[in-house]
């Protein structure tokens, strides 16, 4: 083992939680926190809004849909709202902490790898060239276009003979999205009525998305989901560097083109269905590192809790604050998200992974 990687052992010990059936069941008690925390904010979500409803009558039209007014409002909008929440949660926190390991890059988001970009770009065509004017007709323009910047990384950065290593990968990305980023706005500027309609997508949103969004980003984000946690332990094992783990038996190839998989399903799905939102692909896993330490099984799966009670809390207040309005979820989480991110940097040094 060189000298480097077995720096890197000991910082992993030196960090990681009390280990042992104690440490396992904190963990697993956190667990079962965090989805309580899931449900409670579900069910906030489902009763605050700008039609103020008494939270016992929530609660009867919940259980018992009546086809009244209430009932409407809580089944049609409010639900639907509330289980996109945490589908966009779920893969934007999977999705961030996936990216972070796949780079060992701890400023790592899911914009990285050019999906948001691509999405975008998927956005401004279909509003331009096709006048697509509502948000499951864009959802299919944006995930073509998360496929395709995805794509054009990934082959961008295992060109020549050497493998996709995270330096080219996160290069890579660079500058496809740098190429998408004019690419988008090029087009907006000859094009001033799309942007009318892209600037409400852009700022990322879960109103007025229905049944049919969810159903539509379901299957994608649950393929993504079972590949980001298959990885998992492949990825406990790289994070000590290529060599280690090819000693340890992983396949770092396919690894990390599993990875840029996933990362696109995840992040591709969640952003074409409520817009491109900030903050919190990048701060969640460093929150579900703090509490559980590096391994990755473990930081996966808080971070597909943390992420949804964040992303709905958010969704929550931005309909207390804006009313009788609303303040969108993407500005609510940059609020939220930029202080966590930087009161974590200043507790505890960002290393890299």
């Amino acid at each position: 083992m060189s000298v480097q990687s077995r720096e890197q052992v000991g910082k992993a010990v030196d960090a990681a939680p009390p280990s042992g059936r104690t440490g396992a069941t904190l963990r697993s008690l956190g667990l079962l926190l965090g989805v309580a925390a899931l449900v409670l904010v579900s069910l906030l979500s489902v009763w605050v809004g700008t039609r103020g409803i008494p939270f016992t009558a929530t609660w009867h039209v919940l259980w018992n849909p009546d086809g009244s007014e209430t009932s409407v409002i809580i089944h049609d909008y409010r639900i639907p709202r509330t289980l996109l929440g945490m589908l966009v949660g779920t893969a934007l926190g999977l999705a961030g902490a996936l990216m972070q390991a796949l780079t060992r890059n701890p400023l790592a988001d899911p914009g990285m790898l050019g999906v948001n970009l691509g999405a975008s770009a998927g956005v401004v065509v279909a509003i331009a060239f096709f006048g697509v004017a509502a948000p499951l007709g864009y959802v299919w323009f944006a995930l073509a276009g998360a496929a395709a910047a995805s794509a054009g990384v990934y082959l961008l950065g295992s060109s020549g003979r050497k493998l996709a290593s995270p330096e080219r990968l996160v290069v890579a990305g660079a500058a496809v999205t740098a190429v998408l980023y004019a690419f988008n706005w090029a087009i907006l500027i000859l094009a001033p009525k799309a942007f009318d309609q892209f600037r409400f997508w852009t700022v990322g949103s879960l109103a007025g998305r229905y049944y049919d969004v969810v159903l539509m980003a379901l299957p994608f984000i649950a393929v993504g989901l079972v590949v980001a946690l298959f990885l998992a332990p492949s990825l406990n094992a790289l994070a000590m560097g290529d060599q280690m783990g090819r000693a340890l038996g992983v396949n770092v190839g396919r690894t990390r083109a599993l990875g840029a998989v996933a990362v696109m399903l995840l992040c591709g799905a969640a952003t074409a269905a409520a817009g491109p939102i900030g903050f919190v692909g990048l701060a969640v896993p460093h929150v579900a590192r703090f509490v559980v330490g590096p391994d990755q099984r473990w930081v996966f799966a808080y971070s597909m809790l943390i992420a949804p009670v964040l992303l709905i809390g958010s969704d929550v207040i931005g309909r207390i604050l804006g009313a009788p309005g609303e303040v969108q979820v993407g500005i609510v989480t940059a609020f939220i998200g930029a202080p966590l991110f930087i009161a974590l940097c200043r507790r505890r040094k960002l290393v890299m992974l």
